[in-house]
């Protein structure tokens, strides 16, 4: 079975993002859910996660309101796929109006 773990920073402030709440969905159903650590980190996130699609959904908004920053995108959603039995790592590069991501390790 794979395993998953997720990364925040905060691209504007150059800090990592602490206390983003993360959801991990597969398809409608929620499986967990965690908050980023003064590290910007969740290290586990699921299960063990079967071969299929899933969804990582971040709390920007949130985040962004407790410094009152104004933001475009309340929630940013990432989808990926899991294939072969390994530890995915998803992190996520944040400021208010953009964001980016790819499959770390």
């Amino acid at each position: 079975m794979s395993t998953l773990s997720t990364h925040v920073l905060d691209a504007v402030r150059g800090v990592p993002a602490a206390g983003v709440t993360v959801t991990l969905y597969q398809h409608a159903r929620q499986l967990d859910s965690g908050e980023t650590d003064a590290d910007g980190r969740i290290q586990a996130l699921g299960d063990a996660l079967e071969p299929g699609t899933y969804r990582l959904v971040f709390d920007t908004g949130a985040y962004f309101a407790r410094s009152e920053v104004e933001t475009f995108y309340p929630e940013v959603v990432v989808a990926f796929v899991v294939t072969e039995e390994r530890h995915y790592h998803v992190p996520l590069l944040l400021s208010p109006f953009a964001f980016s991501t790819y499959r770390g390790s």
